[in-house]
């Protein structure tokens, strides 16, 4: 199949190149025209995944193409900007029709769920990857920033931590886990669905939007980014580790202390970190109870730098390094997951 065959036949499809309002031209010239909503800014974020470091070539290819879409949406939510449209530079080994297919029905159906459409792109035959630019709209007054911090905040999540790791564990060395089987098919399905096929908060963001300070979502571990917040903020935070959620089906994988260690340092959670003032905290609570998101407080921000758990102690801010892993089997397992049960 020819490139511009490739393109018409997978990628104009209506549930992935979405009409809207707002684009001018869209896939099949040589660049799209977008309208940018008056008072609003241009809020952009790209992010690349290569098989073999960011997920495993062999992974269902719906997973991939959901998953490779996902992570860029929770950019966005991030920012606590509307999802508006997206670019997607593909490199194929060679073309494979079923593989495209399931790739292009994952990817379509978190576009179509959150909005979002895709305007343009490249394909080209090399080693898989995948390269997403996603374009969102944010007041420039309102939008999220790492920087915004302050002292006394009280710092949120938006769900479990550590359960994606846990997922990569099934997936790469199901068969070693010695307690994998007792966890039963609901506990390894939600383990493997949180790696696989992550959902961005960008409703969370939505309702959060008058309330935070500042955010950042979680992808190379929550103590590498919320000291990426920190360090951004000027200041620092105590974390009572006995408040971090971790799900029972992550303990019963792996014990309780490498679980632990997975929701410290696992990463591709892409929940939200927030700090709030402590004035808007019980409303901000409240609307997300209203609207069925969790909203789980693990600490505060304090004026001394540095990250440090309920009794004083410093903890490091271990988490992904993209230049310091060659492969994926390192990029968590030995970064996130201090010992496994095996």
């Amino acid at each position: 199949m020819q490139e511009f065959d490739l393109i018409q036949h997978f990628f104009t499809r209506s549930t992935l190149a979405q009409a809207r309002d707002d684009i001018l031209l869209g896939i099949g010239d040589d660049c799209a025209l977008l309208q940018v909503p008056a008072g609003q800014a241009l809020a952009v974020s790209m992010d690349a995944s290569l098989a073999g470091v960011h997920f495993m070539a062999e992974a269902d290819p719906y997973a991939i193409g959901w998953r490779a879409l996902a992570v860029n949406l929770s950019d966005l939510a991030a920012m606590s900007a509307e999802p508006a449209w997206f670019t997607l530079g593909l490199s194929l080994p060679h073309t494979d029709t079923p593989w495209l297919e399931a790739f292009c029905q994952g990817m379509a159906d978190l576009a179509s769920a959150q909005g979002i459409s895709l305007v343009g792109g490249d394909t080209t035959r090399g080693p898989l990857s995948i390269s997403i630019q996603v374009h969102g709209f944010v007041n420039p007054q309102t939008a999220w920033k790492r920087s915004k911090a302050q002292v006394g905040d009280l710092i949120y999540v938006t769900g479990p931590l550590g359960d994606a790791a846990g997922g990569l564990c099934l997936e790469m060395a199901q068969t070693t886990i010695e307690h994998a089987a007792q966890l039963g098919f609901e506990g390894q399905d939600a383990l493997r669905r949180a790696y696989l096929l992550p959902y961005p908060h960008i409703e969370a963001a939505r309702i959060l939007r008058p309330y935070v300070h500042a955010a950042i979502d979680i992808s190379d571990g929550f103590l590498a980014d919320l000291g990426h917040l920190l360090t951004a903020s000027g200041c620092g935070a105590r974390i009572d580790l006995s408040s971090l959620p971790i799900s029972s089906a992550l303990q019963d994988l792996l014990g309780d202390e490498a679980a632990l260690g997975a929701a410290l340092a696992g990463g591709d959670d892409y929940q939200l970190c927030i700090s709030l003032p402590r004035a808007q905290a019980q409303v901000a609570c409240e609307a997300c109870e209203a609207a069925g998101i969790p909203l789980l407080p693990i600490g505060e921000v304090i004026e001394t730098l540095g990250i440090f758990d309920q009794y004083h102690q410093p903890l490091p801010t271990l988490g992904y390094n993209h230049f310091n892993a060659a492969s994926i089997q390192q990029k968590r397992l030995a970064a996130a997951i201090s010992r496994q049960r095996v």
